[in-house]
């Protein structure tokens, strides 16, 4: 007789295969034709706000892995707090101003830029980055990131434009923002100004000179200077020195020398000299005011002492140039020094620079080292490799160059000490992000936020025609903000400076009446850094200020993070936010950054195409962020079996309850078998855990927590011992129906607590709920830890059983490595406790019962001589005595005592003669 048709087999069409690259999008046009996010915002336009506040990334080109990390570990948290009963609106947003689009759009129009104007430039600009606005949002989407992708925010909407100005104007009326001609990075290759979250630092070479100046009233005698930056050389005015280092006057030949007593030995190794006597020793103090002759220009350099010199390198007395250095210019307030400058926009010396006006700086260098060897300046040349400052953008070499620029006052009106204050109030992760953003509001210079370029917001400033006078004006900027409302920034470069202009406007100077507008633009980090105005205090389903959480990467501690917190702290007088989190760069599979030339990059879409955005989810998931993550092919791929265990045990879970309607058919708590129960503990112990995990922001513990449940609880344990009551019991019994509710109750909560991390997967488990209340799993209510599954007793008496079923497991593994079994099922086991407690516990059940725990026919407790020895008890393994059930594998003694089903054991005799 074929028993197939008697077993409770599991039905359904949720298969293993997943194929998610296929099912996904059917997914993505099923949230489209529902217009999710709106039917989502809906259901909780009553409930208490949570707002995540998007940073917005460039529009200047495809989306990259990073990305994906971080607009999904933003999904996570969104989904989340939905569930958690939260109205959690997400607005994406984006940059679409700034350097990075007017460099590729002037980079593809070549030559041909040089003869358009700004306005033209813009509308290129402005259509490029719509162009990736659009392209950008679609592949967000195809991640399953859910949001207002309708209407999100972009920095380049004229009411947007005209937030940011208003800001500034505040703080223009406050006095943080001013005019002046101070040294700042500088990209000669992009020529524009650049600001410190702008700079990235790469190893250069560089050429490392010593020179010497000889002092105009001691003939021969030289103070020796080291720079490795002999471009610098024709803007020098001074040489700084320590007041309390030692100094000698060292003889070397015709010459007297003047240089750090400690650093003698290292230049003379530098210049080839063996020879030398010490002449006079002396303080550095007593240099001060002392003066030197330039070696090539016709001035003098004087000497002066500044604190910030060491003796790591060189030699103690350093080579200044107020125009070139940050430290330079204020030696130079100090001692009152001419503040030269002459190097252009394009890093080619001006007039200034004498004999070398027209050259490069780059190339200048080998011609001024080459001048100061014939001169009989040079004492001696090497190369260095060091750490130097390089543009975010074009990733060359940028210089300091002094030049007339707008700076926001970092110290007026206690700005940053109030920035401080804010970031004590902030919750950060993890939490060595306070001394991080700490340190770098502490040690940053005044903020210069003018940018020599077309793509931005301009600077209302106006010059006088008259007195040359530049200035920012309340009444101009109120103007020109009420027409950029309505108009968009454009509206500068069309419109002629008098439209701007209050009646009877003159020059606060000399009283002029002819005005030009100034074209500067503002750093681009004003834009972004003024969204918590322009976006969160604007937007009706937003307003949540300040709002619960930022996150982006490591490197917004000195870009996104720290420019919101200046300008909310100058506004308003908070942090725009109460909690930041931030996460790490991606790196290949060997801790290397993704480049391009390293040929290790990896587009998110090369993993959807080949796996699915569920896996690249899971794997963003599975990843500690606190750090640097690493992600490669092999990487991925783990994530497909991990994938596959969840899939796995939901299709077992599915396929088991398939005829199960939990409102009908569903055992009380208290009526369940004791197997059952413990599984009740574990599961609201996992949504204890798991919830936690997620509160902390810890989704590599959800990640890990849930593979452990489905791994070792479920599939390792539970549903392996229960898959024979399951197929072979009554499909109405007591008994199953016991083990439906667990599994069903598992099936719901596992889904439920997916899906933040697997957000298609989870919806096609949805549609095959019976309980399901809305059209979208996303809605549906968190699951809530029940505490009075929690009994302890229950669970100590059924863990220890689970050690012992470890002996045992080990005992038939041994016995079928030996073929002397095939299947647990042929096996007869008698087991020696090593504990009363043990033996008691196992006395308590039926012998037929405990076999099932272990899967084998047959269990005996006994006395063992000879078998398996193990950590809980002594097992032996022999052969099950009796026949195989046909119907449900198992061997017993009665198989064929039954006339009608000779070839079925007792139970399963019983449970045919029901059906």
């Amino acid at each position: 007789m074929d028993y197939k048709d008697t077993l409770n087999l599991p039905k359904t069409s949720f298969k293993m295969k997943a194929n998610l690259k296929m099912k996904e999008p059917e997914t993505l046009k099923k949230w489209e034709k529902l217009n999710l996010e709106h039917y989502i915002r809906k259901e909780r336009e009553n409930e208490p706000t949570y707002i995540l506040h998007d940073g917005p990334p460039y529009a200047n080109g495809h989306i990259h892995l990073g990305h994906a990390l971080n607009k999904v570990l933003k999904d996570i948290i969104i989904k989340y707090k939905v569930m958690r009963g939260y109205n959690a609106p997400y607005v994406p947003g984006w940059d679409t101003h700034g350097l990075p689009i007017e460099h590729k759009v002037t980079t593809d129009l070549g030559e041909k830029a040089k003869q358009m104007s700004k306005l033209e430039i813009r509308k290129l600009c402005e259509d490029y980055a719509m162009n990736y606005v659009k392209i950008q949002k679609e592949e967000f989407k195809r991640l399953g990131i859910r949001g207002d992708w309708e209407n999100p925010y972009l920095t380049l909407k004229p009411e947007y434009e005209a937030k940011v100005l208003d800001i500034l104007k505040k703080m223009v009326n406050d006095g943080n923002v001013f005019r002046s001609k101070k040294p700042i990075y500088w990209c000669p290759s992009c020529e524009t100004a650049l600001a410190e979250a702008e700079i990235e630092y790469h190893d250069h070479t560089s050429p490392s000179i010593y020179v010497k100046f000889e002092m105009v009233d001691e003939p021969n005698t030289y103070v020796v200077i080291w720079t490795t930056t002999p471009w610098t050389l024709p803007a020098n005015v001074a040489i700084a020195v320590h007041p309390e280092y030692d100094y000698v006057k060292i003889n070397i030949g015709d010459e007297n020398w003047i240089l750090a007593e400690s650093l003698v030995e290292n230049l003379l190794k530098v210049a080839g000299i063996e020879e030398y006597k010490i002449v006079d020793k002396f303080k550095g103090k007593d240099l001060e005011y002392k003066k030197t002759k330039h070696p090539f220009m016709d001035r003098e350099s004087v000497l002066v002492l500044a604190d910030y010199v060491t003796l790591e390198d060189g030699t103690g007395c350093v080579h200044t140039a107020p125009g070139h250095g940050a430290d330079d210019y204020q030696t130079g307030l100090k001692y009152k020094l001419p503040v030269l400058s002459p190097v252009n926009h394009e890093g080619v010396f001006t007039s200034e620079a004498g004999k070398y006006a027209g050259l490069h700086i780059w190339k200048a260098n080998k011609i001024i080292i080459e001048d100061l060897k014939n001169s009989g300046h040079l004492i001696g040349k090497n190369d260095i490799k060091h750490s130097y400052p390089h543009c975010w953008r074009c990733k060359k070499p940028v210089i300091f160059r002094a030049t007339e620029q707008w700076f926001i006052s970092v110290d007026k009106n206690d700005l940053r000490k109030k920035a401080l204050d804010e970031i004590n109030k902030v919750t950060w992760i993890p939490d060595w992000g306070v001394n991080r953003i700490t340190s770098m509001v502490q040690e940053r210079p005044d903020w210069c936020i003018s940018r020599q370029r077309a793509w931005g917001i301009p600077i209302p400033a106006i010059s006088c025609k008259e007195c040359g006078e530049t200035f920012l004006d309340e009444n101009v900027m109120e103007n020109v903000i009420k027409i950029v409302e309505k108009e968009g920034t454009n509206a500068w470069y069309e419109r002629d400076v008098e439209d701007f202009l209050p009646e009877d406007f003159k020059c606060p100077k000399c009283g002029g009446t002819h005005f030009n507008k100034e074209e500067d633009i503002l750093d681009v980090w004003i834009d972004s850094g003024s969204s918590w105005d322009a976006v969160v205090n604007v937007r009706d389903d937003l307003k949540k200020y300040p709002v619960d959480l930022y996150l982006e990467g490591t490197d917004q501690h000195r870009g996104w993070f720290q420019s919101s917190l200046f300008l909310s702290v100058a506004k308003n007088g908070i942090a725009p936010y109460e909690t930041v989190l931030t996460h790490g760069f991606i790196k290949d599979k060997d801790g290397r950054k993704m480049s391009k030339s390293l040929g290790n990059v990896i587009s998110p879409f090369d993993v959807i195409d080949k796996y699915g955005a569920d896996i690249l989810r899971l794997w963003v998931a599975s990843s500690d962020y606190r750090g640097d993550i690493r992600v490669s092919f092999d990487i991925l791929k783990q994530q497909t079996e991990v994938y596959r265990k969840y899939r796995n045990t939901i299709r077992f879970l599915l396929g088991n309850t398939s005829d199960f309607n939990p409102e009908t058919d569903a055992v009380l708590y208290e009526e369940m078998e004791e197997l059952d129960k413990w599984v009740m503990i574990k599961i609201h112990q996992l949504i204890e855990k798991v919830t936690d995990a997620y509160e902390k922001y810890e989704f590599f513990r959800v990640h890990h927590l849930i593979n452990n449940f489905c791994t070792v609880e479920m599939s390792s344990i539970y549903l392996d011992i229960i898959k024979d009551r399951v197929y072979t019991e009554l499909p109405k019994s007591k008994l199953r129906r016991s083990a439906q509710t667990v599994m069903y109750e598992a099936l719901v909560v596992l889904t439920k607590l997916m899906v933040p991390l697997l957000a298609f997967t989870t919806e096609e488990i949805y549609t095959y709920l019976p309980t399901k209340k809305y059209e979208t799993v996303q809605l549906e209510k968190w699951p809530e830890v029940n505490t009075k599954y929690f009994d302890k007793e229950l669970e100590e008496k059924w863990n220890r059983i689970f050690k012992l079923r470890e002996d045992i497991t080990k005992a038939l593994e041994e016995k079928r490595r030996e073929k002397f079994i095939g299947h647990p099922l042929d096996a007869k086991i008698i087991v020696e406790p090593k504990s009363e407690e043990l033996k008691e516990i196992l006395t308590s059940y039926d012998p037929y019962f405990v076999a099932d725990l272990f899967i084998t026919s047959q269990f005996e407790l006994g006395i063992v001589d000879d078998g398996f020895d193990g950590e809980y008890a002594k097992v032996k393994v022999v052969k099950a005595e009796g026949k195989k059930c046909e119907r449900c594998w198992k061997i017993h003694p009665e198989v064929g005592s039954n006339e009608k089903y000779p070839d079925a054991c007792p139970r399963c005799v019983n449970v045919l003669e029901q059906l």
